[in-house]
């Protein structure tokens, strides 16, 4: 993918601080409006090890490895976890582009989240990268849309979504609850509740295994 390394802004995009007040709503924004554009570009040649650090460090999800100055491929603690830690193998011997997906998959920053969301899961994937005009702008994260899906909901009583947050795709299948204190099952990761430890563990499974995985958290392996 011929996409130059230029990347603007540091940190969340400002026109997410004009946050949707409805579900419907946010789904209907530019994803432009959710983007994290405190992106990590790291060489393809570079070892894994050297990325882990800045993972750490800027508390992100994946790294862009480029070649000659074009984005190549995509590397995410998913990756790291499952090619280099779950294989015995050694982040410092590990380059990048041993590891990571390609192409990576993009979007421009005015594909609405609903599209944006619909492809990550026609995809598989749990990130897309935003690009114009050549220029990488930044990365979105399904996990962290579905976390302003959630604070949407919270903040009325009368709206509170109950169940897998894949489902706020096709709204017909959202169920409306008001009082979440008779939870059965409840997310150690984002507090999310569900009616069933079935449908606890999928949710897991979809968004956060991988999440904790540079710190050790062992609860990514709960099933």
């Amino acid at each position: 993918m011929e996409i130059s390394l230029e990347s603007r802004g540091n940190g969340r995009n400002s026109d997410a601080n004009t946050f949707p007040t409805s579900i419907s709503g946010l789904l209907a924004s530019p994803i432009g409006n959710a983007m994290n554009t405190d992106v990590i570009i790291r060489e393809a040649d570079s070892t894994a090890q050297e990325s882990i650090g800045m993972l750490k460090e800027k508390n992100q999800r994946s790294v862009l490895a480029s070649y000659k100055g074009e984005v190549v491929g995509l590397v995410s603690k998913t990756d790291i976890l499952y090619k280099i830690t779950y294989e015995g193998r050694s982040p410092a011997k590990v380059k990048l582009r041993e590891i990571m997906t390609s192409p990576v998959l993009a979007v421009d920053p005015q594909t609405t989240v609903k599209d944006a969301l619909e492809l990550m899961n026609k995809k598989n994937v749990r990130q897309v990268m935003v690009h114009a005009y050549s220029a990488v702008l930044g990365m979105v994260y399904r996990e962290d849309i579905y976390r302003m899906m959630e604070t949407i909901s919270l903040c009325s009583e009368d709206t509170a979504l109950h169940g897998t947050p894949v489902c706020i795709i096709d709204q017909k299948a959202i169920s409306f609850v008001k009082d979440t204190s008779k939870a059965k099952f409840v997310c150690a990761y984002c507090e999310s509740t569900f009616d069933t430890n079935e449908a606890l563990s999928k949710h897991i499974d979809r968004l956060h295994i991988g999440a904790g995985v540079l710190e050790g958290d062992v609860r990514r392996m709960m099933d």
